[in-house]
């Protein structure tokens, strides 16, 4: 049994939560890439996995980055497409329907911010009010819920953390 089923009580058929959800009742396991994938692959992993970012691993399994979704299509999307817009305005849509294309072998390392942010991470006791306090003030949909020694447990998505909260939360 987890520490969050021997929490939650069952009461006439509803469920009364007996104490604090940490981070760590809530996280799931979600699929990562490293800095050495493919640009393209991390996308992949991003829409198959129906994630609203990607977390990049070392080979340690420690979380080196966390990006929202829209940092993983930055990474997707040629730099001078997005620094001009008029450019962009020039291409005609059979071809604008193809710059998936021209990714070629650029990696993830390749893409990334310089300096790179710091991971939105949690330790696997924080309640969730840090978990919402932290995707609110790095702008995240996406946590990585770690270790004390810094290794991933899993991750909490902003659905999943407000799905929690209204279920779990007191009653109105």
């Amino acid at each position: 049994m987890s520490a969050a089923d021997t929490r939650a009580r069952l009461f006439g058929g509803r469920i009364e939560w007996a104490g604090l959800m940490q981070a760590r009742d809530i996280a799931v396991q979600v699929p990562t890439v490293t800095v050495d994938d493919p640009v393209a692959r991390a996308v992949q992993v991003m829409a198959v996995g129906r994630l609203p970012g990607l977390i990049v691993v070392d080979n340690d399994d420690r979380p080196r980055l966390v990006l929202p979704g829209t940092q993983v299509l930055r990474l997707a999307v040629p730099g001078s497409y997005q620094e001009d817009a008029a450019l962009v305005r020039t291409i005609d849509e059979h071809h604008a329907d193809r710059f998936w294309s021209e990714l070629g072998e650029r990696t993830v390392g390749d893409c990334v911010p310089r300096p790179a942010p710091r991971p939105v991470t949690v330790q696997a006791d924080a309640t969730l009010l840090e978990v919402a306090a932290i995707m609110a003030r790095q702008h995240s949909p996406l946590v990585a819920v770690v270790h004390a020694d810094g290794k991933l447990i899993g991750a909490i998505t902003l659905d999943r953390l407000i799905t929690s909260l209204a279920v779990f939360g007191p009653d109105e």
